[in-house]
């Protein structure tokens, strides 16, 4: 298995650590030589080629501290490497850059160890960490919309780069299954429940409006309970406050049905329509996210926190250590004590407490159950989230900076230059199985995670949808496909592929194009850790379009299928490469690997 300490430019890196050891002897002075053996020398890979495959500016970084100039820094640098089987050659650039070619076989060598480590190249062993991945945790009141999807495309990819990079991953959906939001879906259930017996009423302007609750709740409640919950049009309306269309206010008027509701058929009746709603969302949620690939490993329902006493338990905690106070008949964390712009109440005066005390129980008990990092992915309207959650967790005897806080910006959907608007309540929305439908699972995973989580996306259902090298999800699927219809066409030619003949004659790949794919495939495994440290699936996109594009580039030029047994099994090695490559970037953002386009 490739690991991180395999990496091409780890290896460098300690064999610079090594030479800048060397270089610090030469120094009287302590102080100089121990921030000579401190430096954190920085390598990256040769913008071309021609120079070189690595560089790094460590001789500029040291001018100040060495009082040399940088190329004499350098020169002394490159004197002092250990012998190696690694460099070929070394040479100074500009000011002072150092660049490094390295051996040919050592390339040659990488390509071994992509199809002797298969479906594992590129993944770092065990670093001891635990996380906790909290992604989409959409409010179960209705099916998921495209910009759900986002949210599961990014969090199912940012889960798989993880585990690549040696942490044991966690996946969890927290379900937001208590609240006023279920109390408004119990409420809105039950009034189609009534539409349905034929009461006739002015639907509140504040309810969940959505066709799903008529067709997948509510007639099925009427069709097991019958009438069992009815009422008349006079108990339901009576003494009501006005909804917004009458010039009331539709967050007091919903609340006030919903009191109304309980009244009505008790609260027995109230959780069962709750219960019906909320399991029947949730359960389109998850085989929504089946059918998308993404899975969870924990659904982590809200009411959890209540039911044990979770929630009792962390304020106990916070009490213990001197955090809370009472004002008012309520009791106040001491968030200010934290660098936060004020107090935040965690049980209200009337004995309830706040959505603030119930994160403030999930994320102790994430930690409690042994996670060394929590990584939260939510929207972008949760400025300031990590600042605050952090303070928490530190008043209560933790790390702070065990949380994590990634932001998404929102999914604009576009059906040619018209944009879809889309509101959950009022059920004017696409949903993310209609997206899917229409541009099929592998363009929805790519296209939600091509960019930056930073960044707003619009999503184009009409490049989505093209069967050319225009569409990005067709471009690399279509170099995965290439390299299979090779080997395709060498079997109705009468050949066949000797991995051994291939390995042995690799030397014989020496064009420039051959060289590029080659050297480009070696950066992999350092994709997959930049990409992890940055939580930045985009990151490996770019790299797979890039390796695509070097992948059709070597087959423009280099003719595969040639006559010559050595070169042409050398060569359909290189591609035996570039497809397990190919492969192991596609599992990671879950797109599928066909062999035909």
């Amino acid at each position: 298995m490739s690991n991180v300490s395999d990496t091409l430019k780890q290896r460098i890196v300690n064999l610079l650590t090594q030479a800048l050891t060397q270089y610090a002897a030469n120094f009287s002075d302590e102080d100089i030589s121990q921030q000579i053996k401190n430096l954190s020398p920085h390598i990256e890979r040769a913008r071309d080629t021609k120079f070189g495959d690595f560089a790094s500016n460590a001789a500029m970084m040291l001018t100040k501290i060495a009082k040399q100039k940088p190329r004499d820094i350098a020169e002394a640098i490159i004197s002092a490497f250990p012998e190696n089987d690694l460099i070929q050659e070394s040479s100074i650039a500009g000011p002072g850059f150092i660049n490094f070619r390295l051996k040919p076989e050592v390339f040659q060598q990488e390509l071994e160890c992509i199809l002797s480590s298969a479906d594992n190249y590129g993944c770092q062993q065990s670093n001891g960490q635990n996380v906790l991945v909290e992604f989409v945790s959409a409010n179960p009141t209705g099916p998921l919309h495209v910009g759900h999807g986002r949210h599961a495309a990014y969090g199912a990819s940012v889960c798989n780069l993880l585990k690549a990079a040696g942490y044991q991953v966690h996946g969890e959906y927290y379900v937001n299954d208590a609240g006023r939001q279920m109390q408004i879906l119990a409420t809105s259930t039950w009034l189609r429940y009534l539409v349905l017996l034929g009461l006739e009423f002015d639907f509140p302007s504040n309810a969940y409006k959505g066709n799903y609750i008529e067709e997948a709740i509510a007639k099925p409640i009427l069709n097991a309970k019958g009438d069992i919950y009815k009422t008349d049009t006079s108990a339901l309306l009576r003494n009501l406050p006005d909804d917004e269309p009458q010039g009331g206010n539709k967050d007091e008027y919903i609340d006030a049905m919903a009191i109304r509701c309980k009244e009505l058929i008790g609260e027995d009746g109230f959780r069962f329509f709750q219960d019906s709603a909320t399991k029947s969302i949730l359960d389109d949620i998850k085989n929504d996210l089946e059918e998308f690939g993404v899975e969870h490993d924990e659904w982590f329902s809200e009411r959890k926190l209540m039911d044990e006493g979770l929630i009792q338990h962390a304020i106990d905690v916070l009490e213990a250590n001197g955090t809370i106070y009472e004002k008012d008949g309520a009791k106040w964390f001491k968030a200010t004590d934290y660098n936060d712009d004020k107090d935040r109440v965690v049980v209200r005066a009337n004995g309830v407490t706040t959505y603030f005390a119930s994160d403030i129980a999930y994320h102790l008990n994430k930690l409690e159950r042994g996670n060394n990092l929590l990584l939260d992915i939510l929207g972008s309207d949760h400025h300031g989230y990590q600042a605050r959650l952090r303070g928490v967790l530190e008043a209560m005897g933790k790390s702070g900076e065990s949380l994590e806080v990634r932001l998404m910006q929102f999914a604009n959907l576009y059906r040619g230059k018209e944009k879809v608007q889309m509101s959950t309540r009022s059920g004017s929305f696409v949903t993310l199985r209609e997206l899917r439908k229409e541009v099929g699972n592998d363009a929805a995973r790519l296209f939600y995670v091509m960019r930056s989580n930073e960044q707003h996306l619009d999503f184009d259902l009409e490049l989505a949808k093209k069967r050319d090298n225009e569409n990005p999800v067709y471009y690399l699927q279509y170099a995965h496909a290439r390299i299979c219809r090779v080997f395709k066409t060498l079997t109705e030619k009468g050949y066949a592929y000797d991995q051994y003949i291939g390995a042995s004659n690799l030397s014989l790949v020496n064009s420039d194009s051959g060289y590029k794919l080659i050297s480009f495939m070696s950066r992999y495994p350092e994709i997959i850790e930049l990409s992890a440290a940055n939580r930045a699936p985009h990151t490996l996109v770019q790299y797979l379009r890039d390796l695509s594009a070097e992948f059709h580039s070597f087959y423009n030029s280099d003719k595969v299928i040639v006559e010559d047994d050595n070169l042409r099994n050398a060569r359909l090695y290189l591609l035996k490469a570039a497809q397990q490559v190919l492969q192991n970037g596609f599992a990671i953002i879950g797109i599928s690997a066909p062999e035909q386009m």
